[in-house]
């Protein structure tokens, strides 16, 4: 089922982000996360797609596992990173023929080592360029990335919305954030995209802080910012990681609710593989009647 039409008949919609673990056994693992996750009636789960795409074929295979063997719709992420168009073609028919009916189309990472995107010979240089070809060439329900503080390499944040309005008038039906820990950020680039047109939804993306330098190195490399009192707490308990946990759930909690009721349509938790954190604020939310 299409994500455009999961959006349209469910809400909130509760999403959940995994990556294709490197050794086999941690298969095992994820998928013990994914079926504690799976009784919270998750609307989509998305896969990302390693640097280059040095996952692609466990991306797939992971993807395919998910909606045919759990029953959970699930979103394969894309990108441009060292594909030719040619390869990307094979990767979509590869994912249709798993019955895969969404993808999120993104420009992707330079890979490792490398310190600026290269266009790959007979590839794409923009995500536009992908969503674009993706749209034309078959009839997957496209998702696209956007940076409510802006994209760490566009700091004209007006600069950078034109480019994700592009993303969308090439074919893309809804939007992901990265991650963001001031709720600010989040409504002022809703209001700015509908100011210029731009009326898909926009599905905030939340990742619960566990783990205080984990998420500096996160925040940098994305361009997002930790609040000045949430850093001071945090880092007044930095040594004991328990206490780094609560104010991390309790946080995210109440981003979560204020979302929420100011009409986000959903969240998109990044869980990174782990069940634990995503669980305890759906419990809160629940607990606190923010859901049902």
């Amino acid at each position: 089922m299409k994500i455009s039409d999961i959006l349209n008949q469910v809400r909130p919609a509760f999403s959940f982000e995994f990556f294709p673990p490197k050794e086999i056994n941690g298969f095992d693992s994820l998928f013990k996360t994914i079926d504690q996750l799976r009784t919270w009636n998750p609307a989509f789960v998305s896969v990302t797609y390693g640097a280059g795409g040095s996952t692609r074929s466990k991306t797939i295979d992971l993807v395919g596992r998910i909606k045919n063997e759990i029953g959970l719709e699930s979103m394969a992420h894309l990108t441009c990173v060292g594909h030719s168009s040619g390869e990307i073609r094979l990767v979509l028919e590869s994912l249709q023929k798993h019955g895969i009916d969404n993808v999120l189309a993104l420009r992707g990472d330079p890979p490792k080592g490398e310190t600026g995107f290269v266009k790959p010979s007979n590839g794409f240089e923009f995500a536009s360029e992908l969503v674009e070809f993706t749209s034309q060439q078959f009839p997957f329900c496209i998702g696209v990335a956007g940076y409510p503080e802006g994209h760490p390499e566009c700091p004209d944040l007006s600069q950078d919305l034109l480019h994700l309005k592009k993303k969308i008038f090439s074919g893309a039906s809804f939007i992901v954030t990265q991650l963001f820990f001031d709720n600010k950020f989040y409504f002022n680039y809703v209001d700015r995209l509908r100011d210029i047109g731009v009326e898909v939804p926009v599905i905030p993306g939340i990742m619960p802080i566990l783990n205080l330098n984990q998420i500096k190195r996160f925040t940098k490399m994305c361009g997002a910012t930790v609040p000045v009192d949430l850093l001071t707490r945090l880092e007044s308990v930095q040594d004991n990681s328990d206490a780094v946990r609560d104010i991390g759930i309790d946080h995210a909690t109440a981003q979560c609710e204020n979302l929420l009721s100011h009409g986000a349509p959903g969240i998109h938790f990044y869980t990174l593989n782990r069940s634990r954190a995503t669980l305890s604020v759906l419990k809160r939310l629940k607990s606190n009647n923010t859901v049902t």
